[in-house]
């Protein structure tokens, strides 16, 4: 299995770990799961910050995947190149989720920008 390969794994998860900064700063925890939905319409904050964090990677991540099996079956790019590009999405993904938390919205948009133009070399080293 390639790097880029895992690194949709990784992409897949980071969801998972804005929701937990979401409950866990919203006084949450991760013991109570009657109404979550709920519960997440009342955030704010941080709270509110991390859920929108969560949306967001649930958003990009088929693109994402999308672009990473696209390269490996078009068989025109470099393998290291693929594992490359992966790798700096996932870092952009991981600096996207910490501007979101701290409030820094210029800084994480560009970062959104970068993200989306690192999908966007998949496909053009693909052909």
């Amino acid at each position: 299995m390639t790097v880029a390969l895992w690194c949709i794994l990784i992409a897949l998860f980071l969801p998972y770990l804005c929701i937990g900064i979401a409950k866990i700063s919203g006084g949450y925890g991760l013991r109570h799961n009657h109404d979550p939905r709920g519960f997440l319409d009342s955030l704010e904050g941080l709270g509110k910050r991390a859920h929108a964090a969560q949306l967001n990677s649930f958003e990009v991540t088929p693109a994402f995947a999308a672009a990473v099996i696209v390269a490996h079956l078009a068989g025109n790019a470099e393998l290291v190149t693929i594992n490359v590009l992966s790798v700096l999405f996932i870092t952009s993904r991981l600096l996207f989720i910490i501007c979101y938390l701290a409030d820094w919205a210029i800084l994480r948009s560009l970062v959104w920008f970068v993200g989306m133009g690192l999908i966007v070399s998949f496909f053009v080293v693909s052909v």
